[in-house]
């Protein structure tokens, strides 16, 4: 009998998640590679709100799948457009790109930026000792690729120093060893100086806040359910401010209570609490005050805040102690376009249809729909306060376009009372499920509530 022949040893290989062909990432290869550009979405499930601890029984957020998604998306994104690379200095597309963040303070300082080719791996220019933590807990980054920057903090360091011409050059090599110098480089925002040093060196910038729009468009299961977290914890922060909604609270004293629960929670930013009372209710000034809370008020909130970086947009209306006619049926209006929006939001529907729903700027007093925007409107919401899709009277009926499942976003109604004074604000959050709507704020807003009811 013949000998078998020896099998030559094949030695195992490692499979780095970042070094797979994304073209090849899918869900049935035997070797169980996947698209991270596949939103995952379960909507045979209910959509969750677990705790916020890690733990090793149920699957909560799998942020190494988060982080996956997000960069997927972004890639797709740039492939479909006419750029070669996008240059972001938004804290909210760097963090989608990088998953880095230092927190609140840089929101406003154009001191970090990211940058993205269509063939490599994320840079990240940062705060110097922010980039050196970024190389020690980062490790989805290539440790070479975190980097520090500084291009002069908003002109306090006078740009007669060069860290402009610097760090555009710092890119223009990126680029070319890269292979898209020769292609347009699209950015979100920047400061003039560091555009002009960019131009100077011959690379051609476009716009490229559509891409990173496009890209935050549909939200995966795990940016879902973060959403739905944040969402808990507004529903919380209402059930607060119902019960210290008394005569001789003033609506800055509302703000704080809301703000220091917002943060006991788990909130990693309370970027604004609006308090409206009385006779400030209309029209909607859009901030709060030290006023005191009196008998009858009508009062309005709104709750902005994020956890992991997911906002919460989230308005209610009460009455202190007692509730008049005309605040009654100003509700019952504000409630009925709201319901009527909802009704409306599905998937393959047109905005325009969905804008349709909400009334005429003259039907609550404005002259324009310029003038009564961001009253009656839908905004996308992520890691940004509004993204797609924006549907309102004001852009939706010259721009229309198609609604798709894993959207997430707020739909706001406002509505003057005849009183000349009072008005009802109420705002919910939805996902769009292949069903519909499902809404995420779940604080009672089917009937006025009446706090502390006399």
């Amino acid at each position: 009998m013949a000998s078998k022949r020896k099998r030559k040893r094949v030695e195992p290989k490692l499979v780095k998640r970042s070094s797979i062909d994304p073209k090849k990432r899918i869900s049935s290869a035997p070797d169980g590679l996947y698209d991270p550009a596949n939103p995952g979405h379960r909507w045979e499930r209910p959509l969750q709100a677990p705790g916020r601890m890690q733990v090793d029984f149920e699957e909560r957020v799998d942020f190494q799948r988060l982080h996956d998604y997000r960069l997927a998306r972004t890639r797709n994104a740039l492939k479909n457009s006419k750029l070669g690379a996008i240059l972001v200095f938004d804290q909210i597309n760097m963090r989608y790109i990088s998953s880095t963040v230092i927190g609140e303070w840089a929101r406003d300082k154009l001191t970090r930026w990211c940058l993205l080719t269509g063939n490599g791996e994320p840079y990240v220019w940062d705060f110097g000792s922010a980039a050196r933590h970024h190389k020690l807990y980062a490790p989805w980054l290539p440790t070479n690729h975190c980097l520090a920057g500084n291009v002069g903090l908003r002109g306090s360091i006078n740009p007669r120093v060069g860290l402009f011409e610097e760090a555009a050059q710092e890119i223009k090599d990126i680029l070319v060893q890269e292979g898209v110098a020769d292609m347009p480089l699209g950015i979100d925002v920047v400061e003039p100086p560091f555009l002009f040093a960019l131009q100077k060196l011959g690379i051609k910038v476009m716009d490229g806040q559509q891409v990173m729009l496009e890209a935050r468009e549909i939200k995966s299961y795990d940016e879902i359910t973060l959403l739905n977290m944040a969402a808990a914890m507004g529903d919380g922060v209402y059930q607060d401010i119902f019960e210290a909604l008394k005569p001789g609270v003033r609506e800055n004293e509302i703000v704080a209570m809301a703000t220091k629960r917002f943060y006991e929670m788990g909130s990693d930013c309370v970027e604004a609490v609006n308090a409206i009372a009385g006779e400030r209710c209309s029209p909607h000034p859009h901030n709060f005050t030290d006023r005191l809370i009196r008998p009858g008020d009508q009062a309005y909130f709104d709750l902005i805040q994020s956890y992991m970086g997911y906002k919460t947009c989230y308005y209610r209306t009460f009455t202190v102690g007692s509730a008049t006619a005309a605040q009654h049926d100003a509700y019952k209006k504000a409630r009925h376009w709201m319901d009527s929006a909802i009704a409306m939001l599905r998937p393959g529907v047109s905005t325009d249809k969905v804008a349709r729903m909400f009334p005429k700027s003259t039907e609550i007093g404005f002259e324009t729909e310029m003038s009564a925007f961001g009253l009656n409107f839908c905004h996308g919401l992520g890691l940004g306060l509004h993204e797609r899709p924006l549907i309102s009277r004001l852009n939706s009926l010259k721009d229309p376009y198609e609604l798709k499942a894993g959207m997430v976003f707020a739909v706001e109604t406002f509505c003057p009372a005849k009183d000349g004074v009072s008005a009802a604000r109420i705002e919910e959050e939805v996902v769009l499920t292949p069903d519909g709507a499902k809404i995420i704020t779940l604080f009672p807003a089917q009937e006025l509530p009446i706090a502390n009811k006399y």
